[in-house]
């Protein structure tokens, strides 16, 4: 059986996918599995050990589409399962030619244009909208990616992430900095949506708290853009957190494994710790952690998305931000929290 899996973006969205692809080799041990991802978000998929062949999206274009819609006919696939529930992946899973198109129900996609190209649907609990009063781990992203699986008869998958190992120069420098097997935390300040992004000073009083309570260093993150916002979390630690080295995705996968905890927003690298089970305080607004955030049940999510008035928008439009309350002091109580139970 050849299947298809499309799920092009985010980073944290792929994350929330890779269980969803293990089930799938599990029931299926001899099937070839693709994944049809964007090119800017290959490198993370490129290292999910259960995944034969990565296809690429290379460019949002006429001819990029053309490009990878006969690269997916040539292999025959039996079966397209689109994760992503946009029109664009919708699409992208009829025009591989596979006869079967698997999709979410019509409660679960983002954007309902996408329903006419399934041939079958799934991902839901009954025949109705998702309730708020189900329980947390119900609506969780991933849980809704492993429901779609009971299509093909998958009904027992486990929350498992096969992600490679690499060799990483970034966590080698972070070692020599902080001292060999000593402990560190890794504070993540950005967020490509603004109203995601905790206040800086702050994040730096939770690294001076990190320090002076429970000994440990941290190393503050940056992505693209975001050196002069991790600068500032580091000047305002009183030299409690460094500014970590450039990093790529291999570099940031292996930082999270050795770290001891991981403090961010609802971002991909939260997400990233989250898979390779560093523990984690995630802080949330816009938002739903029920739905989004970490899944280990004992993580600790500061959450604000009850008190949100612009939730799953990019920027707050309310004259009262709903992450502008959250406290040094609720976030180190969460760390507290999380750090009295034992990393197994």
């Amino acid at each position: 059986m050849n299947v298809l899996v499309v799920r092009l973006g985010a980073l944290g969205d792929i994350i929330h996918a890779i269980p969803a692809v293990a089930a799938l080799r599990e029931a299926f041990p001899t099937a070839r599995i693709d994944w049809l991802v964007d090119a800017k978000h290959r490198a993370m998929v490129d290292l999910v050990t259960v995944v034969d062949t990565v296809v690429t999206l290379e460019r949002p274009t006429l001819a990029g589409w053309t490009g990878v819609v006969k690269r997916l006919r040539q292999t025959r696939y039996d079966v397209a399962i689109d994760l992503q529930g946009l029109l664009k992946s919708a699409l992208l899973a009829r025009a591989s030619g596979a006869p079967r198109v698997i999709g979410f129900s019509i409660w679960h996609l983002r954007e309902k244009t996408a329903r006419p190209f399934y041939s079958q649907t799934g991902g839901s609990t009954g025949l109705r909208a998702p309730a708020r009063s189900e329980a947390p781990e119900s609506r969780h992203v991933i849980h809704k990616n492993l429901r779609l699986l009971w299509t093909l008869g998958v009904e027992h998958g486990r929350i498992v992430f096969p992600i490679a190992r690499v060799e990483s120069r970034a966590l080698a420098d972070v070692r020599s900095a902080v001292g060999e097997g000593q402990p560190f935390a890794l504070i993540n300040p950005g967020a490509a949506w603004p109203n995601k992004r905790w206040h800086a000073e702050r994040f730096g009083e939770v690294a001076a708290f990190l320090r002076d309570v429970r000994g440990m260093a941290s190393i503050v993150l940056w992505g693209p853009g975001e050196e002069p916002l991790a600068r500032t979390v580091a000047d305002r630690s009183l030299g409690a957190a460094r500014v970590a080295p450039p990093t790529s995705l291999g570099d940031l996968l292996e930082l999270s494994r050795a770290a001891s905890l991981m403090i961010s927003g609802d971002t991909g690298p939260l997400h990233i710790a989250a898979a390779v089970g560093t523990p984690v305080v995630a802080v949330f607004g816009p938002t739903d952690p029920a739905r989004n955030g970490p899944w280990a049940p004992s993580d600790v999510t500061v959450s604000r998305f009850g008190a949100c008035g612009c939730h799953y928008e990019r920027r707050c439009h309310r004259d009262g931000w709903c992450l502008a309350d959250v406290t040094v002091a609720e976030v180190t109580a969460a760390i507290q929290q999380r750090l009295s139970v034992v990393r197994t």
